[in-house]
C-alpha cells in the first residue's frame, strides 16, 4: 500500500502494529494488550485525518495509485457480461475512453468512461487517461446506439482532462466535446454519470451530461485542476492548495451548488481501502437512480433533463 503526505501518521502507527504482532509470533511474549491499544490508537488517527481533509487532500486520494479505475469498476458490476465496443467509424479506436455493452443484474447498460493505466506502460497505452476527439465520437457513437434500442448510458469520469496536444486540436478537440454535450442533452435514454477519480474540464464534460449525477466522496469535478489554475493566477504551482480551496472543486461543494445529485459515501480512508464495499455502493446507487428515470418516456426523460440543467447557476439578488 502506498501512502500520501498527509497519511504517514497512519502509517507509522500500522508499521507499529505490524512489528508488534511479528514479535508475539516470534516469542512467547503475550502483545495482544499492546496490539489492542496501537488498534484503538490507529483508528482514531484514521477518523481524525479523515474527517478533517482539505480540498487538495481529496484530490490527492482521487489520484491515488491503488485507486480502482473505471475497468475495476466494469469488472466488479457487470462481471463476465461485458463486452467492450471499439472505434469511433471515423480515425481510430481511443484506448483512453472505453465503452460497451453490459449487464448489471438483469438490467442491460451501455457504460463509457476514461481509464487510466497503473504501471508506465499501460500508461501510455491508455494516454494518461486523456481522451482524443476520436474518444469522444466512439462515445457519442455507442450513446447513439443505445439510443437505438432503448438501453441505458452510464459514464464513469475519470481524467485530468481532455488531451490538449497539436494533433488534437487538428482533429476537433472541441468540437467533439461540445457536440457530445449537445447530443447527451437530448439523449432519449436514461444518462446515469458518476465522477470515480478526476472531474477535470471538458475532458470530464464530454461525457458528463446526465438525468443523475453521482460523486464519490473523494473525488473533484472542476473546470480546471488546481495545479494548472495555480500556474495561471500565480505563475507556480506552489499554490495548488490554495487554488483548490478557491475552486470548490470537492463533492460536498459540488452538492452544495446543486451540480451533483448524490454524494457515494466511501469507506474510510477511500475507495481503495476496500473495493469491494465501494463496489456495492456504487452499484446500489446506480440502481436506484436508474429505476427513477426507467418509466419514464423519451419526450418526459429529455425535458426532465433540460429543465436540470436550466436550474444550475440559478441565483437571487
Amino acid at each position: 500500500m502506498e501512502y500520501l503526505e498527509f497519511e504517514l501518521p497512519i502509517k507509522e502507527l500500522e508499521d507499529q502494529l505490524q512489528k508488534c504482532q511479528v514479535l508475539g509470533e516470534e516469542s512467547d511474549v503475550d502483545v495482544t494488550q499492546a496490539s489492542k491499544q496501537i488498534e484503538k490508537k490507529l483508528l482514531a488517527t484514521k477518523k481524525d485525518i479523515y474527517k478533517n481533509l482539505t480540498a487538495w487532500q481529496r484530490v490527492q486520494l482521487s489520484r491515488h495509485p491503488n485507486r480502482p479505475y473505471t475497468l475495476d469498476y466494469i469488472k466488479a458490476l457487470c462481471g463476465d457480461t461485458f463486452l467492450e465496443l471499439h472505434g469511433d467509424r471515423n480515425f481510430k479506436d481511443d484506448k483512453a475512453m472505453i465503452g460497451g455493452l453490459g449487464k448489471i443484474g438483469d438490467q442491460s447498460f451501455m457504460i463509457i468512461g476514461q481509464q487510466k493505466g497503473f504501471n508506465t506502460k499501460t500508461r501510455q497505452y491508455r494516454n494518461f487517461g486523456m481522451a482524443n476527439p476520436e474518444g469522444y465520437r466512439k462515445a457519442l457513437r455507442l450513446m447513439k446506439s443505445a439510443e437505438k434500442f432503448g438501453i441505458p448510458v452510464i459514464t464513469l469520469l475519470d481524467t485530468p482532462g481532455a488531451y490538449p496536444g497539436l494533433e488534437a486540436e487538428e482533429r476537433g478537440q472541441g468540437e467533439a466535446i461540445a457536440r457530445n454535450i449537445l447530443e447527451m442533452t437530448r439523449l432519449q435514454v436514461p444518462i446515469i454519470s458518476v465522477v470515480i477519480g478526476e472531474g477535470a474540464s471538458g475532458g470530464a464534460l464530454g461525457i458528463g451530461v446526465g438525468d443523475k449525477i453521482l460523486m464519490l466522496e473523494n473525488t473533484w469535478y472542476s473546470v480546471i485542476s488546481p495545479e494548472s489554475c495555480s500556474s495561471i493566477l500565480w505563475r507556480s504551482w506552489e499554490f495548488k492548495e490554495r487554488a483548490a480551496d478557491a475552486l470548490k472543486l470537492t463533492a460536498k461543494d459540488m452538492k452544495k451548488m446543486k451540480i451533483v445529485d448524490e454524494i457515494i459515501k466511501e469507506p474510510l480512508g477511500g475507495a481503495h481501502q476496500d473495493r469491494e464495499t465501494t463496489f456495492k455502493t456504487v452499484k446500489a446507487a446506480i440502481l436506484d437512480s436508474y429505476n427513477q428515470f426507467k418509466d419514464l418516456t423519451p419526450k418526459e426523460l429529455v425535458a426532465k433533463r433540460i429543465d436540470k440543467y436550466a436550474q444550475i447557476g440559478e441565483f437571487k439578488d
